[in-house]
């Protein structure tokens, strides 16, 4: 258990919770708003709410329990194998699924899955709870995957991604009629200064992003489009389609307020996956067939 306190100076009129997320970086804002609900918070030697504002010279005390680490266990959950040999695996993760563990998600993950199904011969290098993955894709985003058995492997793979030489095309709807059928979106993307959970388009702590799309057929109200990643930032192409004024059918996070719930997620699908094999050499590439609520959407609207 960690005790810390703070005097109040420069900070007056902002909330509690804010303030206390600043102070204690390596918590999350989540994190510290359980804390004051569990009354590990005192202002004053007194319990407050996480909307508490504060006040010059408020004597803030906060008892933080230490973070516990987990490791990633192996669970017997059925995986689409596209490819595997003794370097890599390549998966087709079904819509619904997260990625690797992590807070409210230390089970039934790819990685449990990934950890029973490879015996735990999985890359090292990206710790405990991501053994083996060299690329993410998110949780209501379907599509194909490529993991890494060893350290070689995942080093050879994650050069290629840096050098933005992996092909990645993805499949997705999108609300509305572009008036140009193909385009370049080169916008950087950045984490939202208002809510830490998204992702926008601004030039400030921002890393460059370039999605290439092309519409595939015209739909009722809506587009099928193809998206080629010439980089991998999280929630790109969410964020470029959104940004362009195409927020992708289904997203809960950046399309209208009005959410299509048949879809639980956004409809977006990563069909075709092309790299170098690590220790062959040899160029391989994968594809996969849209699952059901991909084409079911699509047929719907046609």
């Amino acid at each position: 258990m960690s005790d810390y306190i703070f005097t109040v100076e420069n900070d007056a009129g902002s909330r509690i919770d804010k303030y206390l997320s600043e102070q204690i970086s390596d918590r999350s804002r989540s994190f510290i708003s359980s804390l004051i609900k569990d009354g590990n918070v005192l202002v004053n030697n007194k319990v407050v709410s996480k909307s508490y504002v504060l006040k010059d010279n408020d004597v803030v005390r906060a008892n933080v329990p230490e973070a516990v680490e987990y490791v990633a266990e192996a669970e017997n959950i059925p995986l689409d194998v596209v490819y595997e040999d003794s370097d890599l695996i390549v998966v087709n993760k079904p819509k619904g699924m997260v990625v690797h563990p992590a807070a409210g998600n230390y089970s039934g993950t790819l990685v449990n899955a990934l950890m029973f199904h490879c015996k735990g011969q999985l890359s090292g290098i990206n710790g405990v709870l991501r053994p083996g993955i060299v690329h993410r894709i998110d949780k209501n985003t379907s599509g194909l995957l490529v993991v890494a058995k060893n350290d070689v492997a995942h080093n050879s793979l994650a050069a290629q991604l840096k050098e933005h030489s992996v092909k990645r095309e993805y499949r997705a709807v999108a609300y509305g009629r572009f008036k140009e059928l193909e385009g370049r979106v080169d916008l950087p993307i950045g984490r939202d200064q208002n809510d830490r959970k998204k992702m926008t388009v601004t030039y400030k702590n921002s890393k460059n992003a370039i999605t290439n799309y092309r519409v595939l057929e015209e739909l009722n109200g809506y587009s099928y489009i193809s998206c080629i990643l010439e980089t991998g930032r999280t929630h790109q192409i969410r964020v470029h389609m959104s940004h362009i004024g195409h927020p992708l059918a289904g997203d809960d996070v950046y399309g209208p307020k009005k959410v299509i719930t048949s879809l639980e997620g956004q409809c977006l699908h990563a069909k075709t996956l092309g790299f170098i094999h690590p220790v062959s050499g040899d160029y391989m590439e994968f594809d996969s067939e849209l699952p059901e609520y991909f084409t079911a959407f699509l047929n719907k609207n046609r």
